[in-house]
């Protein structure tokens, strides 16, 4: 598996990230193999975790859902509150 490598620092520490894809079996383990050139020993890890799973390319069907929201106001008044809070 190819991984993207990434050089940064914090402080006088010296990292590299990397990006790459694993794989989890049915055991629930996670399975990377990353060749990372580093002596033998431990390391730290930081892992962020995302669900990369491929949607099926069909959109959901909002039909069941709309025109149940009973909104009192003003609505594009509402929206536009929220932006200004940005």
């Amino acid at each position: 598996m190819k991984a993207e490598r990434f050089l940064c620092a914090v402080g006088k520490v010296q990292m590299r990230v990397l990006k790459t894809k694993g794989e989890v079996g049915s055991d629930g383990h996670l399975r990377v193999d990353v060749p990372v050139k580093l002596p033998a020993g431990s390391i730290e890890l930081v892992m962020i975790l995302s669900n990369t799973s491929q949607s099926n390319g069909k959109k959901y069907d909002f039909s069941e859902v709309a025109g149940r929201l009973q909104w009192k106001g003003d609505a594009v008044r509402e929206q536009r509150i929220l932006r200004d809070e940005w």
